[in-house]
């Protein structure tokens, strides 16, 4: 729905349409400042026939980012594959009652026919073992798998347990698979550095990651850290021709990195749209950049 009230369909059920503008893409990625959704159309998949997953511990980030990409680039179809650095294993041991290698890890699953996943598991162990990957452990029961993702969605909750009463600064960057295990390789170093715990979990297989900053919000200067932290990662992946939010978005906080990204041109033309489509700025106002008239 449009901010004077008309309703509009975005899409078809078509497979593929290139019929007008990418009107879909455009209201899912404004952030509601466009429009709001009143429905939406969602296509199911069905169950594979069967599911696989595995874990594998590296010495470093970069073997395990390495094997990620080695992966992608030989086609091996992985349904998912995360990444968990030292620092978070620990909390999600702690957190799950687990005994993980706390040691960089990685979270990989597999679907398909049951060949399939089974020659997808053998040959991304093989390339794990030629990047450093150790132990690495299949779960095709659905209760170990099950297990195993629950640990990894708990993390965030796991990695606060690290700090006692403390809140996470969360980034939220995305580069080009081929510039990811420099970017996270360099991010590693800045983290070292820092006097606060930074724990990495990332999305690997599309180059998204994100380190949870933990600081007090009572201490001024560990939230004065962690925004110089954030501002050299954003710098970083802008620079390695990634961007400053794979999937949070950009709000309030990253106006000023979504100029560094796109540039004031690309940015006018933003500002235009919106003006166009909601002139008396109800909609979500004041996100994502601001408008002239506003200043």
């Amino acid at each position: 729905m449009l901010a004077d009230g008309r309703v509009i369909h975005t899409g078809t059920r078509a497979r593929k349409s290139s019929a007008g503008y990418d009107l879909t893409r455009l209201f899912v990625g404004s952030e509601g400042t466009l429009g709001i959704i009143t429905e939406a159309t969602v296509r199911l998949y069905p169950q594979p026939e069967a599911v696989s997953a595995a874990i594998c511990a590296f010495p470093s980030m970069t073997d395990a980012v390495n094997c990620v990409i080695q992966t992608i680039q030989l086609g091996v179809p992985v349904a998912r594959v995360e990444f968990v650095d030292a620092l978070a294993v620990r909390a999600i041991n702690k957190h799950s009652k687990m005994e993980l290698a706390e040691t960089q890890t990685l979270f990989f699953e597999f679907h398909g026919s049951e060949a399939g996943v089974k020659e997808q598991a053998e040959t991304v162990e093989e390339l794990a073992r030629e990047n450093g990957g150790t132990g690495f452990e299949w779960a095709t029961r659905t209760e170990d798998r099950n297990r195993l993702w629950a640990a990894r969605h708990s993390a965030y909750f796991a990695m606060l347990q690290l700090k006692p009463g403390c809140r996470a600064v969360t980034t939220d960057v995305c580069v080009p698979i081929s510039r990811l295990a420099e970017c996270v390789s360099e991010t590693e170093e800045d983290l070292k550095a820092s006097p606060l715990p930074c724990p990495i979990v990332g999305h690997v297989g599309d180059g998204n990651f994100h380190v949870a900053i933990l600081i007090d919000p009572a201490k001024p200067e560990e939230l004065e850290e962690a925004e110089r932290l954030n501002q050299r990662i954003v710098e970083r992946a802008i620079r390695m021709g990634g961007t400053c939010t794979g999937e949070h978005g950009v709000g309030l906080h990253k106006m000023g990195f979504l100029v560094t990204e796109h540039g004031e041109g690309a940015i006018d033309v933003m500002r235009a749209i919106k003006t166009s489509l909601d002139p008396q700025n109800l909609l979500n106002p004041g996100k994502i950049f601001r408008l002239r008239s506003a200043g």
